[in-house]
C-alpha cells in the first residue's frame, strides 16, 4: 500500500480463531488492512484478534453476527457498510456440521449444514458485491472432503463440493464487476477443528493418516492463510473460478500407499551428484 492509497477493507467470517484469525493477522501485517472480525459467541477472542491486528499495523473491529441465519448475514454486512462504506475482500470462513454416518443424519443436521456452510457464502457474496464498487475479491474455504470420501464427513463434504461449484458460477457472473471468486481447499490442517474431528468416537488416530501424506505432516493455519492472502493480492488478478488445494499432496495419492509397502519398495535416499 502506498501513502496515497486507502487501506483495504476485509470482512472475514469466523475470524476469532483458527484460519480466520491467522488470515486477519496476515492481512494486518502485510497490508495494513482494515478488518471486520466476525464472531458468533466468543467476544473475548474476537477482541483479542482486533487488538493483535492493531499491534501489527492494521485496524479492525469485531462484529457479532450469527451467519447461520439470513438476518445475521444482513446485519453483518450492514455494520461493515456503516463503518467503512465499502468492501474490498470478503472471506467466507465460518463452518460447522455434524460428523455422523449418513444413515444417522436427521433432517436438522442437513438443514444446519446448509445454513452454516453454503447459504452464508451465497448470501454473503450477494451482499459483498453491493459494497465492492471498485472491484474486489471473494474467497471461501473448502476442504479435502469435497474431493474424497471418508467416515462421518458426508454432510460437510457435500456442502463443500457445492461451494466449489458456486465459486465457478460466481466467477462467471461477477467478472464484469471486476470481482474474482476463488476457493482454498485445505487438507489436514493443524487447528482446533481438526482436533474436534479426530475426537469423534471410532475415528482412526490422526497418526495413521500422516504417513499417507507426501509431506508427512499436517498443514498449518499460516500456510492456508498465505494462500488465501495470495488470492486477495494483485498477483492473482487473472485467477478466478478456481479451487487451490493446500493438502501436502494428500489428494494426489491413492492406495497402495508407500507407507504400507514392504522394504523392497522403500524410497531410496535422495540421489547425490558425484563429487
Amino acid at each position: 500500500m502506498t501513502d496515497t492509497e486507502s487501506p483495504k477493507v476485509a470482512l472475514i467470517t469466523g475470524a476469532s480463531r483458527g484460519i480466520g484469525r491467522e488470515l486477519a493477522l496476515t492481512l494486518a501485517r502485510r497490508e495494513g488492512a482494515t478488518i471486520a472480525v466476525n464472531y458468533k459467541k466468543n467476544a473475548d477472542l474476537a477482541e483479542k484478534t482486533v487488538a493483535d491486528i492493531a499491534s501489527l499495523g492494521g485496524s479492525g473491529f469485531a462484529v457479532q453476527a450469527d451467519v447461520e441465519t439470513p438476518e445475521g448475514v444482513t446485519a453483518l454486512f450492514d455494520e461493515v457498510a456503516r463503518r467503512c462504506g465499502r468492501l474490498d475482500w470478503f472471506v467466507s470462513n465460518a463452518a460447522a456440521s455434524a460428523f455422523k454416518n449418513i444413515v444417522d443424519l436427521k433432517p436438522h443436521h442437513l438443514d444446519r449444514s446448509y445454513a452454516m456452510n453454503l447459504r452464508p457464502f451465497v448470501l454473503g457474496a450477494q451482499e459483498a458485491v453491493k459494497l465492492m464498487d471498485d472491484g474486489g475479491r471473494i474467497v471461501t474455504l473448502s476442504s479435502y472432503g469435497s474431493l474424497r470420501a471418508y467416515p462421518t464427513y458426508a454432510t460437510l463434504g457435500g456442502m463443500k463440493a457445492a461451494i466449489e461449484a458456486w465459486v465457478r458460477y460466481m466467477a462467471l457472473e461477477f467478472a464484469p464487476y471486476g470481482i474474482n471468486v476463488n476457493a482454498v481447499n485445505g487438507g489436514l490442517i493443524d487447528s482446533d477443528s481438526l482436533e474436534f474431528f479426530y475426537d469423534v468416537p471410532g475415528m482412526p488416530e490422526m497418526s495413521t493418516v500422516l504417513d499417507r501424506i507426501p509431506k508427512g505432516r499436517p498443514g498449518t493455519v499460516a500456510e492456508v492463510a498465505d494462500v488465501l492472502a495470495f488470492l486477495l493480492a494483485p498477483e492473482s488478478e487473472y485467477i478466478t473460478g478456481q479451487t487451490l488445494v493446500v493438502d501436502g499432496g494428500l489428494s494426489a495419492v491413492a492406495p497402495p500407499f508407500f507407507a504400507d509397502a514392504g522394504p523392497e519398495l522403500s524410497l531410496p535416499p535422495r540421489p547425490q551428484r558425484p563429487a
